[in-house]
């Protein structure tokens, strides 16, 4: 029997903490989030949780929830800020 495969969309941010940055994944259909040195390590890291949370929904007879990236659309904005705001770069 052939395997489907789904695709889930995953945010990463960077983390300063102290002089080193840590990476932080999020996948926001399943609610995993994980945290890697580098964004290489970062997405195996969610991408192991997520295949252990899909593991851990089929044990319980629960359906697994998916993406449909088709009808979703992930943009930026841009604005002004207002005159004499502070900015903090996350």
């Amino acid at each position: 029997m052939e395997k489907q495969v789904l695709n889930y969309r995953i945010i990463i941010e960077p983390e300063k903490m102290g002089k080193k940055t840590v990476y932080n994944a999020y996948c926001p259909t399943l609610g995993i989030a994980d945290y890697g040195d580098s964004i290489d390590e970062v997405l195996k890291s969610i991408k192991d949780g997520i295949e252990l949370a899909l593991e851990s929904l089929v044990e319980k007879g629960k359906e697994i929830p998916i993406d449909n990236i088709r009808e979703q659309t992930v943009t930026t904005t841009e604005v002004r800020l207002p005159e004499g705001a502070k900015i903090a770069f996350a």
